[in-house]
């Protein structure tokens, strides 16, 4: 896990998060702090590692770790395979020997040792007054050496025979023998092989029986105790979010699943279980994250995010302030751009990110900071070009916006609309606010975070990226008064270059097209959002039985409603096409026509992707064109004669705009309901205050005034559905955690000797009863 670089600073802040899949049988989290020299060498100072069974000790916490030596003693990982004999030989004079087959099979998850691993192990019988060992082959590139070799030692030799009390003849010398198995990286540097790791077997184990055949997790020398000073190499602070989830098939999770998915239809959406999940967990974010891939998953997303953000409207009096806070319908819409619009991003961005990154010129402005060398004009004037790319990238990408964020948008503005009816700019505020100020200034800001860059900036260029986004964040905002809403003055002098309209005109007209929808809304309180209009050459369609197929120069009209053609500009529309009625849009052989479309290649190419991005969603779109004109009786494509073939041409896909997403939406369910089950004592301080508030009209208790309940009994209701949705799977889990600890053997190469996890498993189902709902 990397961390940016923090030149000739002994107390760095980092402030950075990451989200990571691990393996479910991992033992150590562990975080590496480097020491990054002037010739950008690496070299380790030391680590944090946290035991998988202490996670839950730190979950959510902010904690301080001492960091530890990093050495061959604390970086042992991977198992072993070991079978343990012991047999008695009688002699030729009828004297009786016990010997030990020590039979080490295989090992698994080794590490690998500057950039190698050729293992082999030393297996050793130890005891106070003896040390006999032996060594297997080496194993060459492997990280899962398969040994299968058997060591022979010969473990008593006594004097008489007794069949009474074989083994007891010398118990005290037995019972201070063990094997020990040391594992090692053969190595061609001079130093000498590496330590792997080491496992130590008391012969105590056979007392029971004479064979013991289990697999072992390696362990440090001397369980990799160093005595360190306090502080001796610093410390680090960590929040570490751990959650592990048992997934069952999809029908367990039915009743809960439908019971979230008509969330959007429950009046209100107060009372639905989505909502309610947000009013019990401490922070939304927890909610909004299963629910936005859940509700991604199946297709709901677009009508669950319309009607919390409709509820929340209803509770927002000022439109200044609308979706400002860290509210459910916030962070859910945060989290499906996340997902989402990625990709978008990504062909937004990364080009100038990469661009600016790469010229690495000065942009300093704010002349505390200047350095001497530096020129304030020069500086400007490059920040300036550099907004300016950003600024153009970012406003003509309304082509490329997912359909699934442009339908979200299309619900906010319709919402902010309808509430502040007053407010003419309202409509472009609620967009606005989610993909610039959240969007993509944050990825202007951190690119490293959005995978726009694959290190992090130097303090220069984060500094350039810093002014930039913070100009961007600004021009996107369309707020009146745009320099008094900078703190510095240096900002609020540099923002005079962008006080032109055609900056504002840009932010609306993009604005517009990311938020228009070819879904026609009959209650809509929006006048049309005109999108692009100008002069083609459109070609008659001949409706009449003898009419001509010319080509005639019109103006034409693009909404998000319809588009339409005129005589010129002002006239009334001589014909009018819904935009749910375009089937297809595709670029055709001028040549067949003789005659171009559009003024030239630029143009033509800007009405296809406007046209593509309204009528992306249309259900009855083709699937197959003609691309040629149909000409004397017959396609000149396909030869086909009649005029109302199929097409012979494969339709293309468009813009990417419905970006695949790999989501569970089991364990998205399970997630979520391991976060009720969690807060399940605020699920019913939640039902306590929907029978207060149904009773009584006073005022009610202050723990119940964090609830929002519009309606008490509809969400009591809900929440009864809910806690016994919750308390069936909870019995499927207890079910499910008894019959794994019936059938788990420890020891098993599932569950090696030395899994401190399973041990307290293994504790906690045999002190306490299975807890039920």
């Amino acid at each position: 896990m990397g961390l940016t670089d923090h030149c000739l600073c002994s107390s760095p802040f980092y402030g950075e998060d990451f989200y990571c899949e691990i393996p479910r049988s991992f033992r150590y989290l562990s975080f590496y702090i480097f020491d990054r020299d002037v010739f950008r060498r690496d070299s380790i100072i030391g680590k944090v590692a946290i035991q998988k069974e202490d996670l839950q000790k730190y979950h959510n916490r902010d904690t301080w770790f001492q960091l530890q030596h990093v050495d061959a003693d604390s970086e042992v990982q991977g198992k072993v395979h070991l079978d343990l004999r012991l047999s008695e030989v009688i002699t030729d004079t009828g004297i009786v020997c016990h010997k030990l087959a020590a039979r080490i099979i295989e090992c698994q998850g080794l590490p690998i040792v500057n950039g190698q691993c050729d293992p082999y192990a030393t297996v050793t019988l130890a005891g106070p007054l003896r040390s006999e060992a032996k060594k297997t082959k080496v194993k060459r590139k492997t990280t899962n050496p398969q040994f299968d070799e058997v060591f022979y030692f010969e473990v008593t030799r006594p004097s008489s025979y007794s069949r009474k009390s074989h083994f007891d003849i010398e118990e005290e010398d037995v019972d201070k023998l063990e094997i020990r198995v040391d594992l090692w990286n053969a190595s061609n540097l001079k130093f000498g092989d590496e330590f792997l790791g080491e496992l130590r077997v008391p012969l105590m184990v056979l007392r029971a029986s004479s064979c013991y055949d289990a697999w072992y997790f390696l362990q440090p020398r001397d369980n990799g105790s160093r005595s360190l000073k306090q502080d001796e190499l610093g410390s680090l602070r960590l929040n570490v979010v751990y959650t592990e989830d048992h997934v069952f098939s999809s029908q367990y999770y039915s009743p809960l699943r439908d019971l979230l998915l008509k969330s959007a239809d429950v009046e209100p959406v107060s009372a639905s279980a989505a909502h309610i999940l947000g009013e019990v967990c401490r922070e939304k974010q927890e909610a909004a994250v299963p629910l936005v891939r859940l509700f991604l998953h199946c297709g709901r997303i677009v009508p669950f995010l319309s009607s919390i953000a409709n509820a929340e409207l209803k509770r927002t009096q000022d439109p200044n302030t609308i979706f400002r806070g860290n509210s459910l319908t916030s962070k859910c819409i945060d989290e499906t751009m996340k997902l989402a619009g990625m990709h978008y991003l990504h062909v937004t961005l990364k080009p100038v990110i990469e661009e600016i990154c790469q010229s690495h010129r000065p942009c300093e402005i704010d002349p505390v900071k200047l350095r001497d060398s530096d020129s304030l004009d020069n500086n400007m004037e490059t920040l300036r070009q550099h907004v300016d790319r950003v600024f153009t990238a970012i406003t003509t990408s309304g082509v490329s916006c997912p359909t699934v964020m442009c339908d979200i948008f299309f619900c906010l503005r319709e919402a902010a609309a309808k509430r502040f009816q007053d407010d003419p700019d309202v409509r472009y505020t609620a967009v606005s606010g989610f993909i610039f100020l959240r969007f993509f200034a944050p990825a202007i800001l951190s690119p490293n975070l959005f995978h726009l860059t694959p290190h992090h900036t130097d303090p220069q260029t984060s500094r350039t990226l810093t002014l930039i986004s913070k100009t961007i964040q600004t021009l996107g905002s369309l707020s009146k008064s745009k320099s008094a809403s900078f703190k510095e003055s240096y900002m609020a002098s540099f923002y005079e270059f962008f006080n032109e309209q055609k900056y504002g005109d840009a932010v609306k007209n993009f604005l517009d097209l990311i938020s228009s929808s070819g879904r026609r809304d009959p209650k809509s309180v929006e006048q049309p959002i005109l999108l692009k209009e100008g002069f083609m050459i459109k070609r008659a369609q001949g409706r009449k039985r003898f009419g001509m197929k010319n080509f005639k120069k019109r103006w034409f009209c693009l909404t998000n409603h319809e588009f339409t053609y005129r005589k010129c500009r002002g006239d009334q529309p001589l014909y009018s096409i819904p935009i749910e009625n375009i089937l297809a849009v595709e670029k055709l052989e001028e040549e067949s026509f003789k005659m171009k479309n559009a003024s030239n290649c630029v143009e033509a190419r800007d009405w296809i992707d406007v046209l593509t991005k309204v009528s992306q969603c249309n259900q009855r779109r083709l699937t197959f064109y003609h691309p040629s004109a149909h000409l004397n009786g017959h396609w000149l494509c396909c030869r086909a004669t009649s005029d109302t073939a199929p097409g012979c041409s494969p339709c293309t896909g468009g813009l990417p705009a419905n970006i695949q997403l790999d989501i569970d939406g089991d364990r998205e369910t399970e997630r979520i309901y391991s976060l009720f089950s969690c807060y399940l004592g605020r699920l019913e301080k939640m039902q306590e205050a929907c029978g207060s508030r149904s009773v009584y009209d006073g005022p009610e208790q202050e723990e119940y005034s964090a609830f929002v309940i519009d309606d008490p009994q509809e969400t009591y209701k809900t929440l009864r559905q809910v806690i016994a949705a919750v308390g069936t799977l909870e019995q499927e889990h207890a079910q499910y955690r008894r019959d794994k600890f019936k059938k788990t053997k420890y020891g098993s190469q599932e569950h090696p000797i030395g899994d401190k996890s399973f041990q307290n498993y293994i504790q906690q189902q045999s002190e306490c009863s299975t807890h039920s709902i």
